[in-house]
């Protein structure tokens, strides 16, 4: 491949932002963004506590305090921010503190880690929006914490795509059945 064609490539990659999502088990929160139009690639991760390159039983301590996360690479121009929330809102229980279905523990608190202050206010609006919807509907108080990202850890290779690779695999990720 010569220069030109490296710039050619690079080109493709300019509208590629991200977000980084907690929602519970991050094998299933990965999964549920791998058909959404405009999402490019996606990791899981470790990211918001306090250690560096925390290994998975570190996190599962909850000394760490670092939360399971996907990291979702997306095309600005194939999608936006507010499509990728509503995976986000109706694909687990933001109402719950630190667990989702049988998964319990700090590592799989609701967070939204956000790469600047405009994605991380588009966010904040979306709480607000779904918060609406679902105290309308009877539901506690969301719990998701939103803030600016400060760290992202990969998490070990037999994480990475385990439902691709593991199609049985456990999911206890689950929503409310309201829609955003």
């Amino acid at each position: 491949m010569n220069v030109i064609d490296k710039n050619i490539e690079l080109e493709k990659f300019k509208n590629l932002t991200f977000i980084v999502l907690g929602m519970g088990c991050f094998w299933g929160a990965e999964k549920k963004f791998w058909s959404v139009r405009g999402v490019s690639a996606s990791v899981v991760g470790y990211s918001g506590g306090n250690t560096s390159n925390p290994s998975y039983e570190e996190v599962c301590s909850g000394q760490s305090g670092h939360v399971e996360v996907v990291k979702v690479f997306y095309d600005k121009k194939l999608t936006d921010l507010n499509s990728l929330l509503k995976v986000f809102w109706e694909s687990h229980d933001p109402t719950q503190l630190n667990r989702q279905g049988n998964d319990i523990g700090t590592q799989y608190k609701s967070v939204i880690f956000a790469s600047n202050k405009q994605e991380k206010k588009i966010a904040e609006n979306s709480k607000l929006k779904y918060q609406e919807i679902l105290r309308s509907k009877g539901f506690n108080s969301i719990r998701t914490e939103i803030s600016i990202i400060k760290n992202f850890y990969f998490a070990e290779d037999y994480h990475q795509k385990y439902l691709l690779k593991n199609p049985n695999g456990y999911c206890g990720l689950g929503g409310l059945n309201i829609e955003y």
